[in-house]
């Protein structure tokens, strides 16, 4: 067996959601700065397995989670359990196998890491019916422990938080088979910063209170946020900085709404989201996987508005859980930020625990486990008396033989 010195780690990603590519490049990006022997390389398995419909359905997505969220959380509760709607699921995701079976004949990875669901359940399937032996690693970008993330053939999983190893337990995962790295985030989060030098960059005092609002990726920022901010019921030391992603109409809005206002500074696409969570006293947020382990990173404390039913709720459960983020619910925003914003002993205690419950450099955390499972790694002797089967009949009739394989 050839040393990892001498292969590529693959990595799978995909585009629905922001968190998977943050991950994926996080583990990249670590690589490069800790391990540069390594070759890592990136892919998204939508734009791989899909490539004239990856980009209408991120789109839809979008859609999707923006006018329907009550459906999706219905469906995402449907199937956290193993259940017949749940198989069909992962089955749709392994259409066009032959596209990935190709990809690995090209690049010969020595491991293939899964930061999206669907890429987990394609490789479990390719293992299952013989066409490779490579170890497969699945990186959870979420606290959640929902099915479709746990596919027979992954050899092993890699986790944010003891609540989602437990869970994976529970499942039937065997404890062997769990690493508790954190989710990957980029190496920048975890370097040291001089919080008064940022501030005096950006043009902040040290005895200002900094308010960071998130509107993730798409720039998903809630109403009520942009109500409050435009009442100016706050303390005069309030000061907020807005980040609008990559909706360039609420930039655009935003801008003009609050060209005047000293306490208020509106931000584009911002790639040093790094500087920014140091400076924050507090961050308002949807919970999302990678966003969230961010600001644990920085020991940020987090106010949590409007999550999605489904993962984020997961998210924002496991952050209240460990005193390191509140939830504001529908109608108490306003009062949670000004009770967090004058009471410093309370942002005090939540930095605290969050120091406590933080992976400092996850990703080259993952990067050492995926160096030792691929050094240790013996392919099972099942493989000995497997005989592959043409690609176009796993997309039609062998899912159901791997779905019957238990742990």
């Amino acid at each position: 067996m050839r040393s990892m010195n001498e292969q590529k780690i693959i990595v799978l990603t995909g585009s629905l959601g922001e968190g998977h590519n943050q991950a994926s490049k996080a583990i990249m990006e670590s690589a490069k700065r800790n391990y540069p022997h390594l070759r890592v390389k990136v892919i998204d398995y939508m734009e791989l397995t899909h490539p004239r419909l990856h980009v209408a359905g991120q789109f839809f997505f979008v859609q999707w989670m923006k006018h329907f969220p009550s459906v999706y959380g219905y469906l995402f509760q449907k199937t956290r359990e193993e259940n017949a709607l749940i198989h069909m699921l992962k089955r749709s995701s392994t259409f066009s196998l032959h596209k990935l079976g190709t990809m690995l004949e090209a690049e010969k990875p020595a491991i293939v890491v899964s930061t999206f669901p669907p890429a987990a359940a394609g490789m479990s399937l390719l293992k299952a019916m013989g066409y490779t032996d490579v170890p497969t690693v699945t990186v959870m970008t979420d606290h959640t422990d929902h099915s479709y993330w746990i596919h027979s053939h992954t050899d092993y999983y890699m986790v944010g938080s003891d609540r989602v190893k437990s869970a994976l337990e529970r499942k039937g995962v065997p404890s062997a088979k769990i690493s508790m790295t954190g989710i990957p985030v980029h190496p920048l989060y975890s370097q040291p910063v001089d919080q008064d030098q940022l501030r005096a960059y950006y043009g902040l005092k040290t005895s200002e209170k900094v308010v960071l609002i998130m509107g993730g990726g798409e720039g998903m920022i809630d109403k009520e946020i942009i109500e409050l901010m435009k009442s100016r019921r706050y303390p005069q030391h309030v000061r907020f900085m807005v980040v609008c992603g990559r909706n360039m109409k609420l930039y655009q809005t935003l801008l003009e709404d609050f060209a005047d206002h000293p306490q208020i500074k509106v931000m584009g696409y911002v790639d040093r989201m790094h500087e920014l969570m140091a400076m924050a006293d507090l961050m308002v947020t949807k919970p999302g996987g990678l966003t969230i382990s961010e600001a644990l990173t920085m020991k940020c404390p987090m106010l949590l508005v409007k999550p999605l039913p489904g993962q984020e709720q997961d998210n924002a459960d496991y952050l209240v859980g460990i005193g390191v983020a509140r939830q504001a619910m529908a109608g108490e925003l306003q009062h949670q930020l000004l009770t967090l914003m004058t009471s410093p002993s309370i942002l005090q205690e939540m930095k605290r625990k969050a120091a406590m419950n933080t992976h400092k450099d996850s990703a080259r955390s993952v990067l050492t486990r995926l160096m030792d499972i691929q050094q240790n790694y013996r392919p099972s002797r099942e493989w000995a008396d497997v005989n592959p089967v043409p690609y176009e009949v796993l997309n039609r009739e062998v899912y159901a033989n791997e779905s019957r394989h238990h742990y």
